[in-house]
Order: structure tokens, then sequence, then C-alpha cells
């Protein structure tokens, strides 16, 4: 028979995050939560600007004049990057379950993908927009 011990337990430690050294699939697991929440955030510019445009022209200008403004695209190409961050986050998800990717060359070859797609998606989607006088 067991003899439990008084009181609790001391619970495990784990090393802070601090603690580790940084590589690419940890780097990813954390951008890939934190694009979740800013796109989620960012869909508040997009529920402005469909408001703004309800309601009317006066509002639309005024909207498009502030996301227009020299903080309004640093906010918009913030917003593009997360989009595909976390769209890359989500393909390397989807390869997961269907039991690739696995071994750890994989892995970080795809966070180092990952990332390398959301900077030149969000390069060529701006470069795009400048270049048809969208800016």
């Amino acid at each position: 028979m067991t003899v439990a011990s008084p009181g609790a337990r001391a619970r495990p430690l784990s090393p802070h995050v601090l603690q580790w050294r940084w590589h690419a699939t940890m780097a990813m697991s954390i951008f890939t939560r934190v694009t979740g929440g800013a796109a989620y955030v960012g869909m508040f510019l997009v529920g402005g600007w469909a408001l703004a445009l309800a309601s009317g022209q006066e509002a639309y200008e005024a909207y498009m004049n502030l996301l227009g403004s020299l903080p309004g695209k640093v906010v918009l190409f913030g917003f593009t990057v997360a989009i595909f961050l976390h769209m890359g986050g989500g393909l390397r998800h989807l390869l997961w379950d269907l039991g690739k990717g696995y071994a750890k060359g994989e892995a970080t070859a795809s966070a180092w993908g990952a990332m390398a797609f959301a900077v030149v998606a969000s390069m060529a989607v701006w470069t795009i927009a400048a270049l048809t006088g969208a800016l």
C-alpha cells in the first residue's frame, strides 16, 4: 500500500522561453500564433472599410485617406505580411496532417520557406499595387 505524502508536491520546473536556443521551427510556431491574432485584429480594418463604404462617399473618402497615410500603409503592410505568414503556417500544418514534413530538416526548411513566402508574397502584392497606381 502506498502512503500519500502530506501537502502538495513540488511542480516540475520548465526552462523559461529565453533559456532555449531559438531555431526556425520555434520561431515559426510563435509567429503563426501571433499572426493569427494580428489577422483577427486586422479584419476590423476590413469591417471599417465595409462600414465606410456603406456610410456614403464622404465617410469612404475619409477612411481611404486614413488608410492611405503613412501610418495606415505601415499597418496595411503588416496586415499583409500577417495574412501570408499565417497562410504559410497553415500550409505547413496541412502537410503535417497528411503525415509529411516531420523530419527535422524538413520542418526547418518548411519554416524558412513559410517565412520567405510571406515576405516575397507581401512585396509582390505591394509592388503590383504600386505599379497599378493603387497606392
